[in-house]
């Protein structure tokens, strides 16, 4: 049983998972009106001091690369009626842009984020925990993608960063946060019935 508003979602999973889709099924059936998203990539510390190559050797997949205390001071005050003011983070020079994205209250947070699992003290703020499972090999292929067209960066930088922290830091952190997660959804936003029944429990917890 809920007392507050507004209820606060995580959506967790590896990088490629589906995180996003499943997202924008929820929002498409709850209601655009009634959702706000917040992605934890956002909240990237800002790299804006260090020099270009060393922005590029930092572990982003690692819990220490994110401010996730400032995420959650952003979620306390979303939940208590205020506006955020939501962290630009520019990925083609790994820094954040400078400009912010107000956030205002809705009666539904979904936070995405590969992390947010293994961050107790974020995890603990969640009213509904969701994980999204998909085969490796289909990440893999959708963050090569992902990152070649909508980050400029290079195939090879890709892979290297993949073999050298992404899978390590999944193996370590995200895949076994996913003990925490109250769902689990095989196949991401393709599963219907699964993405039916967490919208199910989204509108019943919002009659509430």
């Amino acid at each position: 049983m809920l007392p507050h508003l507004p209820i606060l979602i995580g959506i967790a999973g590896g990088t490629g998972s589906g995180k996003t889709t499943v997202s924008k099924a929820i929002l498409d059936k709850v209601g655009a009106e009634r959702i706000a998203i917040i992605q934890h990539d956002a909240y990237y510390r800002n790299l804006a001091d260090l020099p270009p190559a060393l922005r590029d050797s930092v572990n982003f997949d690692h819990p220490d690369s994110l401010d996730t205390g400032l995420m959650i001071q952003h979620l306390e005050q979303l939940r208590s009626g205020q506006t955020i003011q939501l962290p630009v983070y520019d990925f083609t020079i790994n820094a954040r842009s400078g400009k912010t994205i107000p956030i205002g209250p809705q009666p539904v947070v979904i936070v995405e984020g590969i992390l947010i699992f293994a961050e107790p003290a974020l995890r603990a703020i969640f009213d509904m925990k969701i994980f999204v499972d998909t085969d490796a090999d289909i990440r893999f292929i959708r963050r090569l993608e992902r990152d070649v067209a909508e980050r400029g960066r290079a195939p090879q930088s890709v892979i290297r960063q993949y073999l050298s922290t992404v899978r390590p830091m999944h193996l370590d952190f995200v895949e076994p946060s996913k003990r925490y997660a109250d769902i689990i959804i095989p196949e991401g936003g393709l599963n219907t019935v699964a993405i039916e029944m967490v919208v199910a429990r989204i509108e019943a917890l919002l009659r509430k």
